[in-house]
């Protein structure tokens, strides 16, 4: 499902015009993003819950070369599924 499909979904589900459903799709992805950028979880019961993970220092190869490399340090969005998602999903 692509964002297109899904706002057409939602329009159709919520008798919204296609415009009213893109405003509320895209207002809601930015409202995750932007707590997500200030380090908040987003939970969303039955769904899910949106977190910033923090991944460590490594070792790693640069496969041009084969040179050792150190990857550094960084932050990476991460989600864990709800017990009702998985439910369905299984």
């Amino acid at each position: 499902m692509t964002k297109r499909d899904l706002i057409q979904l939602v329009a159709k589900k919520a008798n919204l015009t296609n415009k009213a459903a893109s405003d509320s799709v895209t207002a809601f992805l930015n409202a995750v993003r932007d707590s997500l950028k200030r380090g908040e979880k987003v939970v969303i019961t039955g769904f899910g819950t949106f977190s910033v993970r923090q991944r460590a220092t490594r070792p790693g190869r640069n496969p041009k070369t084969g040179e050792r490399i150190t990857i550094a340090a960084r932050k990476a969005p991460g989600f864990t599924p709800g017990k009702t998602l998985k439910k369905i999903v299984r």
